[in-house]
């Protein structure tokens, strides 16, 4: 006679080999998806002169990753935010899929600021510095405030700027310390900070998992936070009033 007790532990197995053979199917797909996404970025950057369009591809790219992988997302706070004044976009980092969630879903034309090791990816890196997004190397001080310094010109042009200022996915989802660099760009550039809160993605690919367990994802966007009063001096200040409303959104206590 079977043990009834053995009944759940089958029952996981088989959840987990789905799991598995999910995932790796979104991988596929995922895979595929970015390479013919990036080509068509690069392809595209040779005949603009701008970024637009190719980040209107990175959009369409993100929207197909985020299909395939069963995601849906629910945005909110967008009346907030006028689509056609720069800001400086500043959301927590749960997962990798913070990026097409923010990609697909902040209908605006933004340009990320990213680790440079992102830059590295054969093809994939091409397509990203067709868009015009501007890496940072956080390791290399004078590269950094090299890259602030374009991040600025960017914004001087009217198009907005993305930043995780938690420079890294958390491990546990919580909300970590920030880093200094975008406040002082703020500063500097003398434009409102917009609060992102982004929640659901750490269920779905933490960061040291390679797993994806599809969740539904919630986005809001805060009320954007002047800088026009703020110096150098005073971005402690500032930091903890982004780091504030962050938080809010995110439900954290604080």
């Amino acid at each position: 006679m079977l043990n009834p007790s053995s009944a759940p532990v089958g029952g996981c197995e088989s959840k987990s080999f789905i799991t598995l053979m999910r995932t790796a199917a979104i991988y596929v797909c995922v895979a595929f998806s970015t390479l013919f996404f990036s080509l068509l970025a690069i392809a595209t950057s040779l005949v603009t002169r701008t970024g637009n369009p190719v980040h209107r591809v990175g959009r369409i790219w993100s929207r197909s990753i985020l299909a395939v992988s069963g995601i849906r997302v629910a945005v909110s706070g967008l009346e907030r935010i006028d689509p056609a004044r720069p800001y400086i976009f500043m959301s927590n980092h749960q997962s990798n899929f913070d990026i097409p969630v923010l990609l697909a879903h902040l209908p605006v034309q933004f340009r990320w600021l990213a680790k440079a090791e992102l830059f590295n990816i054969p093809v994939f890196g091409r397509a990203m510095r067709g868009a015009g997004y501007i890496s940072i190397d956080r390791a290399d001080r004078d590269a950094a405030f090299k890259s602030l310094g374009e991040a600025a010109a960017t914004i001087r042009k009217g198009v907005a700027i993305m930043i995780f200022p938690e420079g890294t996915r958390s491990l546990d989802g919580t909300l970590k310390p920030f880093k200094k660099g975008g406040f002082v760009l703020a500063v500097d550039a003398g434009v409102p900070i917009v609060p992102v809160s982004i929640r659901g993605t750490h269920a779905i690919m933490p960061k040291c998992s390679w797993i994806i367990r599809p969740q539904d994802v919630a986005v809001e966007v805060g009320e954007p936070i002047t800088t026009s009063d703020c110096t150098r001096a005073t971005k402690e200040a500032l930091m903890e009033r982004v780091r504030a409303a962050i938080r809010r959104g995110l439900g954290e206590c604080g």
